[in-house]
């Protein structure tokens, strides 16, 4: 059967009658089915509508491919009359986001030839796909700029019924290759497309199209932006973040890109002066290490072992790194502070670290590999780390 929809002439539907046709259980929930319906469908890039049946809730709205729409719902109707009811902040969202979409690929076509490949309308923002060589920021600026344009005219936005070849005619933006009587959303002197989707009466409810970000996609370009409320929203949320920032940074809002890079500059520099300062502290180290190191004999590797309070993870590697530099020496240090463990020895020697370490690890429930001069892990229980390290030891001497 095919359902008759309402939304095709008036999107601003909020409440409708109907009668039930048919009611079939879906695990949980059940697959309803009405003579007429102002319920829109997932269908070309926008989400369904919800709202209520009677006293049943509809959680998503899909269309068979005999063109019935089917209402999926947490309680059975029976056949019969039944009232709809539309969620119409989520109605009204919807439309505002699709007829900003039309605006926003009416205004690329028109300033630069690159078409809209495909749609998608998502729950904190929408997206368009570009057909095209480039796109610079100043390209989608000057499209944002047009389309909000078009809004603030406020032109008339109406749903024409013609045929393919009547729409090509009449200068539509995209033709397609459908056949019959389609149906198009037309924008007074700006745009005409075939639409099944739903869209406000003019282009003032859009509000605004708040352009949020372009990246390329493989062939094309894609284009996030969100329009109406959402675009309210986010530049809410802008305004929020950077007012934020400045009152970290103490300076005004326009001056916190300055100051941020600035900063960001300074943060870099004390970064390298740390890194030189750990490496100073790390030969150091390394070298009181290897005074009190353990050996069997004269000629056997020095077996520095160590367990340190609160070094991260960089600074053992970095300071295993210093006393495997050195000849005949092997190093078994970890940290309580995270359970780091690093295991390494001078290159040539005839233990494998990696086995070592792995051994002692595993036994006491910790993880970790590398190779055969140089492994790294983790122990889950730091307190472990003296008894691990010493039994490693132990093996090595």
């Amino acid at each position: 059967m095919n359902t008759e929809r309402l939304y095709y002439n008036d999107s601003f539907l909020r409440e409708f009658e109907a009668r039930v046709i048919s009611c079939e259980p879906r695990g949980a929930q059940f697959e309803v089915v009405l003579d007429r319906t102002a319920f829109y469908p997932t269908s070309g890039g926008q989400p369904n509508d919800t709202g209520q049946l009677g006293n049943a809730t509809v959680a998503d709205v899909t269309e068979r491919e005999d063109g019935a729409i089917v209402h999926l719902t947490d309680l059975a109707l029976e056949a019969g009359p039944v009232h709809g009811t539309i969620d119409w902040l989520r109605r009204f969202d919807h439309m505002q986001q699709h007829t900003g979409q039309h605006l926003l690929s009416a205004a690329f076509v028109e300033l630069f030839k690159m078409q809209t490949v495909s749609f998608h309308l998502g729950g904190e923002s929408s997206t368009i796909d570009l057909a095209g060589a480039s796109l610079s920021e100043d390209h989608a600026e000057a499209a944002e700029r047009v389309t909000n344009q078009i809004i603030f005219g406020d032109r008339a936005i109406e749903m024409r019924y013609a045929t393919r070849e009547e729409l090509a005619a009449a200068g539509v933006r995209k033709e397609v290759n459908r056949e019959g009587v389609l149906r198009a959303v037309s924008v007074e002197k700006f745009d005409l497309q075939p639409c099944g989707g739903t869209h406000v009466a003019r282009t003032g409810q859009v509000g605004l199209v708040l352009l949020r970000k372009i990246e390329r996609q493989k062939q094309n370009w894609r284009v996030e932006f969100v329009c109406g409320g959402r675009a309210m929203r986010a530049a809410r949320a802008d305004f929020a973040a950077l007012s934020e920032a400045a009152r970290l940074l103490t300076c005004g809002q326009p001056d916190v890109p300055a100051m941020l890079g600035k900063t960001l500059g300074e943060r870099k520099q004390m970064h390298r002066s740390r890194q030189t300062l750990l490496g100073q502290l790390a030969s150091y180290e390394a070298r009181e290490l290897l005074q009190s190191a353990q050996c069997s004999t004269a000629e056997a590797p020095r077996v520095v072992r160590r367990v340190f309070d609160d070094a991260d993870a960089a600074y053992l590697r970095l300071l295993a790194t210093r006393l495997a530099a050195k000849p005949n020496v092997q190093a078994l240090l970890a940290s309580r502070s995270g359970g780091h463990v690093v295991f390494a020895q001078s290159p040539g020697l005839a233990a494998d670290m990696n086995t070592l370490l792995c051994e002692a690890l595993t036994a006491a429930g910790g993880r970790g590999g590398g190779s055969r001069d140089f492994a790294q892990g983790h122990l889950p229980d730091p307190a472990r780390l003296p008894e691990i390290l010493l039994g490693a030891a132990s093996r090595l001497l």
